[in-house]
């Protein structure tokens, strides 16, 4: 359903109800090349190395901390969260560009209780097969390959969920 925001005969804006315009997609006005991709590769890479060196991928540590037995988890997680925090009030403070000098754009957030149902359906898969969607690449590069089919049906969840978005409570 569209409505209008202006209605000044110049700047009609209609805006579509139905649709995100910032759901979280890539707003980039640029492409990258393929060897400008491999930065995220090399990236991963590392990143995933670190994933399992500090035992975030161990589903040992990830059962520890649903049974609120040790806080490694609850210690990285947390910091994660205060890294973003403060990542995202230095680039909204300083208007801080991208790397190819993109403004950077971080659409306001509304909170609906679908996130709820979300957020319980995330928790209860992530402790049922201790994983989480980051760190399955790298519990299945470390030799975890039964992990394979926590991927398989975390992108069947996800296609799910695109299929039904229409319909579901937002």
């Amino acid at each position: 359903m569209a409505t209008i925001k202006n209605s000044s005969a110049s700047e009609i804006e209609l805006l579509d109800k139905n649709e995100d315009s910032f759901d979280g997609t890539n707003q980039q006005s640029k492409t990258e090349s393929f060897t400008g991709n491999l930065k995220y590769l090399i990236v991963g890479v590392f990143f995933g190395i670190v994933f399992v060196k500090a035992e975030i991928v161990s589903w040992f540590r990830i059962q520890e901390m649903f049974r609120l037995d040790s806080f490694h988890m609850y210690g990285v997680i947390g910091s994660a969260v205060a890294v973003g925090l403060i990542s995202l009030q230095i680039i909204k403070r300083f208007n801080i560009k991208t790397i190819s000098g993109e403004e950077v754009s971080i659409p306001p957030k509304q909170f609906n209780k679908g996130q709820i149902y979300g957020g319980f359906l995330f928790g209860l898969g992530w402790a049922i097969t201790g994983a989480c969607p980051g760190p399955l690449f790298a519990q299945i590069g470390s030799g975890f390959l039964v992990v394979i089919i926590t991927l398989l049906s975390a992108i069947a969840g996800t296609w799910t969920y695109g299929l039904l978005r229409s319909r579901l409570p937002h």
